[in-house]
C-alpha cells in the first residue's frame, strides 16, 4: 500500500502549521484568516481535483506568473452543489493526491476549508473566509466562467474576488466578459483536453495516465487502485 502523510492542513511557501515564524504561521493555518502583517494576494483555484492533473497545475503556474500573487491556493471541495449526485473519491485520498502534485512549489498551497464545511460547497462562504485584507482572485475555466451568474450568491462573488479565467474551447470571450464584466483577467494557457471524469475513465479502461497527471498522484492512484 502506498503511504501517505498528509496532513490536511494549508502549505504555504514550502511551510508547515508547526513553523515558528508568527507571519508566516498565521498564513499555513486553516482555520486562521490570514497573515498577522499586511495582506496577502491570493489566487484560488477551486475543485474536487479528482484527481489534481497537470492542467491544473499549468493554469496554477500562469496565475502565479501573470496576477503578480503571493500564492495559488488549491482548495478541494468536500460536497460541490454543482456536483450533488455524483460519488466524489473520499477527501483523504484527493488530499493525499493534491498535496503530491503541489510538493516543491513554494507559491502553491493546499487548503482544505471549504472540504471540512458541512453540507453543500459554496464559493461566496470560502471566499467570505479568508481575511478581509487579502486580495482574492478566482481562477476559473471559461466555460465555468460563463455560467457564473447560476451561482449563489454570484453578485457577491464578483464583488470580493477578481476573475482569472482560462480559455476553453468553444467558448467566446465576449460571453464572459457579458456575464463576469470587462475586467476578467485572462490567463495564457495551452489548451489541454483533460478532465478528471476522462482520466478516471481511462484508469476504469486500463489505460495510462502516466503524464497526463504529475508523477506521484500516477504512482498514488496506481499503488491505492483507485478509479479501477
Amino acid at each position: 500500500m502506498f503511504v501517505a502523510t498528509v496532513s490536511i492542513r494549508t502549505r504555504v511557501l514550502g511551510c508547515v502549521a508547526e513553523t515558528v515564524d508568527p507571519v508566516i504561521s498565521a498564513c499555513c493555518h486553516p482555520s486562521r484568516p490570514g497573515p498577522i502583517l499586511g495582506h496577502v494576494q491570493r489566487a484560488l483555484l477551486g475543485g474536487t481535483f479528482d484527481p489534481p492533473h497537470l492542467a491544473h497545475l499549468i493554469v496554477g503556474e500562469a496565475a502565479y506568473r501573470s496576477l503578480g500573487v503571493d500564492v495559488v491556493t488549491f482548495v478541494p471541495a468536500g460536497r460541490p452543489w454543482q456536483k450533488a449526485a455524483d460519488a466524489v473519491t473520499p477527501l483523504f485520498h484527493r488530499m493525499a493526491m493534491l498535496e503530491a502534485a503541489v510538493a516543491g512549489v513554494p507559491y502553491f498551497e493546499v487548503d482544505d476549508r471549504e472540504a471540512e464545511r458541512a453540507g453543500p460547497s459554496y464559493t461566496i462562504d470560502t471566499l467570505n473566509s479568508y481575511s478581509r485584507e487579502d486580495e482574492l482572485w478566482l481562477i476559473l475555466g471559461a466555460d465555468a466562467a460563463k455560467g457564473i451568474s447560476s451561482w449563489h450568491r454570484s453578485t457577491d462573488v464578483l464583488a470580493r474576488a477578481k476573475l482569472a479565467v482560462a480559455m476553453r474551447p468553444g467558448v467566446v470571450k465576449e460571453e464572459v466578459e457579458a456575464v463576469a464584466g470587462a475586467s476578467v483577467t485572462w490567463l495564457d494557457t495551452p489548451q489541454l483536453f483533460l478532465s478528471g471524469s476522462d482520466i478516471r475513465r481511462r484508469v476504469r479502461l486500463g489505460e495510462s495516465v502516466r503524464f497526463l497527471v504529475p508523477d506521484p498522484v500516477w504512482t498514488y492512484i496506481e499503488t491505492e487502485g483507485l478509479y479501477g
